[in-house]
């Protein structure tokens, strides 16, 4: 939104300078994008008379002249100043537009020097108009009046000391996007009083040939009132000079009066309206809406086809315009336009933003009424613009005719100046509460507020706070902390799980891997690799083809990543996320889950050869970590009850018993692998954040450290098992045989191969372990190491079949 200074002040009569309007119009939440000030740029350049010129001495195009200046202003004393010229018509007696030395010239971006032209000394310059930016003229310098004040400032005398104002208006703000609005705002914040508007209605000295009818579809929603009235006999010229200006400031081009003037209200009071060359329209104009597949030629010279239930304004030719976004070219006023239509309407906000959408039609008036004009000012608009019509451009004013009526927008909040404090923490008098709110507009009757007409977005007594913080200022806030509920050190907020979710992305960042963050949404094929892709987890309305169901597991869209990354040449990868997976689609058919994998070698090359592939013990290594930092029990079992998507012989499950799996690691299944098209050997791992059994007694420190004076004992046995027996069973078994004594259990030989079948017989093998007995309250004796020894070999024997090693 731009406007002129001298725009503002024909609204608001004030004393403020533009620094104090530019600081209140942000400080209102109207902020100010860009200022064009012509003082900063033009207010060097002051008015001077040329003493004498007469021709340079060594250059046949070049004048010497001298000129009375006052660089000092016009209260000071003159000075004397010899410039050279080349401009045709420098001449004695001249009176033009001098820039002293130092002086930046806009039109050819140069800062003006002492110099020396042809051995001729020159301070300064006189100017034209290209050189000031005025225009395109530079066959001569700016010829002024004798009688122009001499030492004034040219843009003072010229009236070009009209700063233009650019601020961005929020989209609740649509009474902002006329000057009017703005002067109110800025009245409210004190700079100023704004000036009353006088309606005045113009009286019909005729019936209006032009009848309206508002369809009755659309008299509840899309058009509630439309109004119009004839002038007749106008002279659609050039408009004044004064309204040339504004427009051209705010970068409007000036086309003819009658254009000018609707657009002039559409800035000026956000009234947009619209003018149609009466001559052009046969019949009465229909609001109603398309039918589909019309064609129309705006204004902008383009047609567009226009859409079923897109409002138009129709008359027995035909569309003649499109409502509340542009009008037609056909009933277009021109420099012919005898007698005039003038239309004055309320369209549905969200209907025009619909339609302006669809066609792609961006204009002032869609701008407007997309967001919101004032609909009890449409009468009074039409009043106001028939007046401007009739005193710019002559003619007779027919009487109103009207269809609808305007909608009532009639409402009250409850108004609490305590409030004002409890939600923004200001001390403000209830009595400049009252006058802030009245100087808006609104209407306050004990304690219930009513916005005006053209504030659409005041919508609660919250509003009213804002309105009122606002325009106090909301640069004077000092922040202030929220009082705590109770003293002391605040309770922890974090649940269980969630603190469990942290541990586990903290360790495996810790471990080296990095994290990523994926969908949840994975295609029907991945989804059925991994245990899913069923009706329960297909979603209703996809963003694609390749998001169709909810991931069954995490591992997916880290594959998918991996593979992305590996084809652009990434191949050591280790990736990790936290987040949840989906059994089924009812609430609680989903677990928190910590995912990784590994993929490449374990670190970069190096000269000591400790490069290596990851195996299934870097994952296993991993999964025991994070299960360490979410609190899972020390000892744990491992089976290989692992789902499908895992390797049957490179992979295995940490667990609680049969039926309470903390981790899933080890190797991803080739079939995965070649689906997703990885290279190479992938390491994976999966954590169940959710399993592992919560402490019984919540602990706020460690225990103490428990150490043992007594020296612990090992022991080795060796024992002759089937090839298929798995040393888990035989570490289990061990450590089961007394809880008390044995503190650790582990395998430290396989005796396996031909040599081993030739030795034991086909399909044996020799497993050696070593246990580790700690006593506590006594030195072990010689009896005592033999009978937990029997009872190991007999624990083992019973849960393998096999026996003691000879």
């Amino acid at each position: 939104m731009k406007f002129t200074m001298s725009w503002l002040r024909d609204h608001l009569e004030t004393s403020a300078t533009l620094d104090e309007v530019l600081y209140a119009l942000t400080d209102l939440g109207l902020e100010v994008e860009g200022v064009t000030d012509p003082a900063a740029s033009l207010g060097a350049f002051t008015i001077a008379r040329v003493i004498e010129a007469v021709q340079h001495p060594d250059a046949d195009r070049l004048r010497l002249c001298r000129v009375e200046a006052w660089p000092n202003g016009p209260d000071a004393a003159s000075e004397e100043v010899q410039v050279v010229c080349g401009a045709p018509n420098a001449r004695t007696g001249l009176v033009g537009v001098f820039a002293p030395v130092g002086t930046h010239v806009p039109g050819t971006g140069v800062d003006l020097k002492p110099g020396v032209i042809r051995g001729q000394a020159s301070n300064g310059m006189l100017c034209s108009e290209r050189e000031l930016e005025l225009s395109e003229d530079h066959d001569g310098i700016i010829e002024l009046p004798e009688d122009a004040p001499l030492g004034v400032r040219y843009i003072d005398y010229a009236g070009l000391n009209d700063p233009v104002i650019e601020i961005a208006i929020t989209p609740n703000r649509p009474d902002a996007l006329g000057v009017r609005g703005i002067a109110r705002d800025l009245a409210a914040r004190g700079l100023g009083t704004l000036k009353p508007l006088a309606v005045e209605p113009v009286a019909g000295t005729f019936p209006c040939p032009i009848g309206v009818q508002i369809s009755p579809e659309l008299k509840d929603k899309g058009c509630p009132i439309f109004a119009g009235r004839l002038v007749r006999g106008v002279t659609n010229g050039p408009s004044p000079d004064w309204l040339q200006k504004r427009l051209r400031a705010i970068g409007l081009r000036p086309i003819s009066a009658l254009v000018d003037i609707t657009n002039f209200f559409t800035f000026d009071l956000n009234r947009p309206l619209h003018v149609f060359d009466a001559s052009k329209v046969q019949g009465a104009l229909r609001i109603h809406p398309a039918a589909g597949g019309e064609q129309f030629l705006a204004l902008d010279d383009k047609t567009y086809t226009l859409g079923a239930d897109q409002m138009v304004i129709s008359d027995d030719n035909g569309v003649e315009s499109l409502a509340g976004v542009m009008g037609g070219a056909a009933s277009g006023c021109s420099g012919d336009t005898v007698d005039v239509f003038i239309e004055s309407a309320y369209w549905d906000p969200i209907t025009i933003a619909a339609t302006g959408r669809a066609l792609k039609i961006n204009s002032d008036a869609r701008y407007r009424f997309e967001r919101g004009v004032d609909p009890a000012f449409t009468l009074d608009g039409l009043e106001l613009s028939t007046r401007m019509v009739m005193d710019l451009c002559g003619g007779e004013a027919s009487e109103v005719v009207v269809d609808g009526t305007i909608p009532d927008t009639a409402r009250s909040y409850t108004f609490d100046p305590a409030r004002v404090g409890s939600l923004v923490g200001m001390d403000i008098p209830e009595a400049t509460q009252r006058a802030t709110l009245e100087t808006l507009g609104f209407t306050l009757q004990g304690n219930q507020a009513s916005p005006p007409s053209w504030r659409p977005d005041v919508l609660g007594a919250a509003d009213l706070v804002e309105e009122i913080a606002r325009v106090a200022s909301l640069t004077k806030l000092e922040g202030k902390p929220l009082p705590r509920p109770q003293a002391g050190v605040p309770r922890a907020i974090l649940t269980p799980l969630q603190t469990r979710e942290r541990a586990a992305r903290r360790m495996l960042a810790g471990l080296g891997y990095n994290e990523c963050v994926t969908y949840s949404f994975i295609d029907a094929d991945s989804a059925a690799l991994f245990g899913g892709g069923a009706d329960a987890t297909r979603l209703q309305n996809p963003i694609s083809s390749e998001m169709t169901h909810m991931r069954p597991d995490l591992l997916p869209g880290l594959l998918q990543a991996a593979a992305r990354n590996q084809a652009r040449g990434a191949m050591d990868l280790s990736l990790f996320e936290v987040g949840p997976a989906f059994a089924g689609g009812e609430p609680g058919e989903q677990q928190v889950q910590a995912a990784a994998i590994l993929v490449g070698a374990n670190t970069g090359r190096d000269p000591h050869a400790s490069r290596r592939v990851v195996d299934l013990y870097d994952a296993k290594a991993d999964a025991e970590a994070v299960l360490s930092a979410i609190g899972a029990p020390l000892k744990m079992q491992i089976n290989r009850n692992m789902p499908g998507w895992f390797h049957p012989g490179r992979a295995g499950v940490l667990s609680l018993g049969p039926k309470l799996p903390l981790a899933i690691f080890g190797e991803v299944h080739p079939r995965i692998i070649r689906h997703y098209g990885l290279k190479g050997a992938v390491m994976a791992l999966t954590v169940m954040v959710e399993n592992p059994p919560r402490p019984k007694a919540r602990k706020t420190a460690r225990g103490a450290l428990s150490g043992n004076r007594l020296q612990a004992v090992e022991r080795d046995f060796a024992f002759v098992l089937n090839a298929d027996v798995e040393a888990a069973q035989v570490v289990n078994a061990a450590m089961g045989a007394d809880k008390a004594l044995i503190a650790d259990v582990q395998v430290f030989d396989e005796f396996t191969g031909d040599k081993a079948a030739a030795q034991l017989g086909e399909g044996r093998k020799s497993l050696a372990i070593a246990v580790r007995l700690q006593p506590g309250d006594r030195t072990l004796t010689d009896e005592d190491i033999e009978a937990v020894g029997a009872k190991i070999i007999a624990k083992v024997e019973k849960a393998t079949g096999g026996t003691l090693r000879g």
